[in-house]
């Protein structure tokens, strides 16, 4: 069976905290969806019988204002396609670039009450993903 990942490790977390504040970092977001989004019984969605990809897009829409105070933006978003190299299981609904300012701002945003009110729509909505930081630098023709 394969590992299912939604939220961090508190190693993998750790990890996170240990690395440079100060500088920015671009954000990988790998997303499978779930075929019904996952609400804890109670929640003002959990009868609405959304989608995971809906519940995402309500994570987003929530979750947005907060991403784009502390100077969070967009730089690629794709929806998958096929696996070239890797396992035949290793298919992703969406897949976006997220930069940020800086690492500090990544820890702004999960801070905010706002933002962790937000996210039990994207806990709902996958039912795998990754999230991988990546430190910016040039782009360009060659690899």
């Amino acid at each position: 069976m394969t590992d299912i990942y939604i939220d961090p490790s508190r190693a993998n977390f750790e990890a996170f905290k240990d690395l440079p504040r100060d500088e920015p970092i671009h954000m990988l977001n790998l997303l499978q969806y779930r075929d019904k989004a996952d609400y804890p019984s109670g929640h003002d969605h959990a009868e609405k019988g959304w989608s995971g990809r809906r519940a995402y897009e309500e994570y987003g829409k929530t979750s947005g204002p907060i991403f784009r105070r502390v100077g969070g933006s967009i730089l690629w978003r794709g929806i998958y396609q096929t696996v070239v190299t890797g396992p035949d299981a290793m298919q992703w609904h969406d897949g976006f670039i997220a930069s940020y300012p800086s690492a500090a701002a990544f820890f702004e945003m999960v801070k905010d009450a706002d933002y962790q009110a937000a996210v039990v729509n994207r806990t709902a909505a996958l039912s795998d993903s990754r999230l991988v930081r990546f430190s910016p630098s040039e782009g360009g023709e060659g690899f």
